[in-house]
């Protein structure tokens, strides 16, 4: 039996920093002023902003207390599936700190930022040699504005040619947020099953795809962690009848450095530089969700692009068949930097990455299988997904078992999605995590389905050591508290 590792401890409950504030009481020693006082109009002196007025040691409890609250991936193991929750190297955030960087304003002249641009310049073209791409833009600032902006190239493309299309083919082991990127762009989702084994099959494809069809959106490896075998044949069906192939590379974190997505057929494709590239994940940002395209689709990428001369590098704004700005400016900088880093730091280890995060999802799939239910037994790439089949007997469900595993130091892994799984648990460790910490991991699941067995109860009412205990899910969404 594991022990668990999460504790009740020194937890303390903290108040709003306004009901900590009392008047008078400051947290700094202001110097005495040697410019003569001027009275104020009294105008100026009323109605100001109602701060709280805390001492220092009022203010540093205050945040070191939150921060004791949180669960991140510097505090643990964080195995989200879809979401490819990976460790951030330091080094990675040394780099972005560099004053050259973060005081770079983004309206100053070219002269004045060509470090700037030169980066930018070569993260596009490490990220275009990645993805098999013949061009790159880093303006969209996540995997979703990313998806956006890819469809709208494809939009723009087909406007083009002269005759725009309505429908966009989606499979039902896609991205959830793929239907909403096409519906923005006026497409109509055109939904087809998975085969059998998990993946497409090309009769699916080739029974909807027809010259009223913009073209398909495939995330490969899907959400099913499985590689789209037939992706090549795939992509003959849809350019056959003159449509295009985008590509959701949110799980690209699984094949860079062994499969470019441009030789296999992809024409335009969005990166998660904060999931395959290892910079800050989370909370709606900061992100960034640069695309690639082969060159047909070049001429429609967002403006201004980045062009290198004799004499340094431009922006280039002499685009007349751009989609436009995605961005008012350049990305999200600071992420941009730390991508570089990463890439730079990496170098031929990226495809190593790549192959330790499948080894590590293929072996938990086998150590887990006779634990859980298995949705697929077949290899799977950087994820693998499970269901709650062998403990629904015991009345335990996958949001008991997730709930239970905060008992056990770990955080829960995505759960009920995708949702071609029923009860779903969808397990990613990326290669950043260790033998040690995912043997753990494993042997804390086997306890949490043995106590499903004998005292279901404990799963029931989980978590019962954390802070925060069992929310009322119902009740949290319908009647959110968001003051507290």
């Amino acid at each position: 039996m594991t022990t668990p590792t999460a504790t009740t401890g020194l937890i303390f409950n903290e108040p709003l920093l306004w009901e900590k504030s009392r008047d008078g009481r400051c947290g700094l020693s202001i110097p005495t002023s040697d410019v003569p006082s001027s009275p104020l109009d009294a105008t100026l002196t009323t109605g100001g902003p109602n701060l709280p007025q805390l001492s220092e040691v009022d203010v540093t409890r205050h945040y070191t207390r939150l921060s004791q609250w949180n669960f991140g991936v510097d505090s643990g193991m964080y195995p989200l599936g879809s979401c490819t929750m990976k460790y951030n190297p330091k080094t990675n955030e040394v780099q972005a700190a560099r004053p050259g960087f973060t005081t770079a304003h983004p309206m100053a002249a070219e002269q004045l930022t060509q470090g700037a641009m030169e980066l930018m310049y070569n993260l596009e073209q490490d990220l275009g040699e990645i993805t098999g791409m013949d061009a790159v833009t880093l303006q969209p600032a996540a995997g979703a504005h990313g998806e956006l902006t890819g469809m709208l190239v494809i939009h723009a493309f087909h406007a083009k040619n002269g005759k725009q299309r309505s429908k966009i083919i989606i499979p039902d082991t896609a991205h959830g947020t793929n239907p909403a990127s096409a519906s923005l762009c006026g497409y109509e989702s055109i939904n087809i099953k998975s085969g059998e084994n998990g993946i497409l099959t090309p009769e699916a494809v080739a029974a909807v795809m027809d010259e009223d069809t913009a073209g398909i959106m495939i995330t490969n490896p899907n959400t099913l962690g499985l590689f789209e075998e037939n992706i090549q044949e795939i992509a003959d069906i849809v350019h056959a009848k003159g449509g295009l192939v985008y590509g959701d590379g949110a799980n690209m974190n699984a094949i860079m450095g062994i499969v470019q997505p441009g030789k296999i057929g992809i024409d335009v494709i969005h990166l998660n530089l904060h999931k395959t590239f290892s910079t800050p994940h989370g909370g709606g940002g900061p992100g960034s969700g640069p695309i690639g395209v082969v060159s047909k689709l070049a001429p429609f990428l967002p403006s201004p692009r980045i062009s290198k001369t004799d004499k340094g590098y431009s922006w280039q704004f002499d685009c007349p068949d751009t989609i436009g700005r995605m961005l008012t400016f350049h990305g999200h900088f600071g992420i941009l930097v730390r991508a570089y880093a990463y890439i730079r730091t990496m170098g031929k280890g990226l495809k190593l990455a790549s192959q330790l995060a499948v080894l590590n999802a293929n072996y938990i799939k086998a150590e887990l299988r006779d634990t859980l239910a298995l949705a697929y037994d077949r290899p799977c790439m950087h994820e693998c997904v499970f269901s709650d089949k062998n403990q629904q007997p015991y009345h335990v469900t996958t949001l008991d078992m997730a709930k239970r595993l905060m008992d056990y130091g770990f955080h829960p892994p995505t759960v009920y999605f995708p949702l071609v799984v029923q009860g779903a648990i969808m397990i990613e460790p990326t290669e950043t995590e260790s033998k040690e910490t995912i043997d753990e991991f494993i042997q804390a699941f086997k306890d949490i389905a043995k106590e499903a067995e004998e005292t279901p109860e404990l799963l029931q009412t989980a978590p019962n050591l954390p802070k925060v205990k069992r929310m009322d899910e119902v009740a949290a969404a319908r009647k959110p508290c968001l003051c507290g």
